[in-house]
């Protein structure tokens, strides 16, 4: 039987670490966007997810697993956030023949991840 791993920081969760992955890949993404982009979907965009991995590191700070859920449920909120900017791009001329397939899964597993923490957290209480 595998022994279950102790989480002492928030670097220890699976979520934060994908989600520093996903801000790392819409990094790598967001600087093929246009010049004209640049103070507009691209700062937007890397803020968006930027905010992901700091909200769950923020609420796993925090000394009650009430607050840690509720900034889950922000980190969710920016994750749902980038996923609408991300389709915005894909829809506009300039950026709709990028390859989004990185950035698509690690927001889905990130989205995934989220929502079946913050059931756990409803389940419990």
């Amino acid at each position: 039987m595998e022994q279950e791993k102790v989480i002492t920081s928030y670097k220890d969760l699976i979520v934060w670490q994908k989600s520093i992955r996903l801000v790392i890949e819409v990094y790598v993404l967001t600087e093929k966007y246009p010049k004209e982009e640049e103070y507009g979907l691209k700062l937007h965009t890397r803020k968006t997810a930027v905010s992901i991995p700091s909200n769950i590191a923020e609420g796993r700070g925090r000394s009650t697993k009430k607050d840690f859920c509720n900034f889950l449920r922000v980190a969710l909120g920016s994750a749902n956030e980038l996923e609408t900017q991300i389709i915005i791009a894909k829809n506009l001329p300039k950026t709709k023949n990028f390859d989004y397939s990185t950035v698509d899964g690690l927001l889905i597993e990130v989205i995934k991840m989220l929502n079946s923490i913050i059931n756990k957290f409803k389940a419990s209480s």
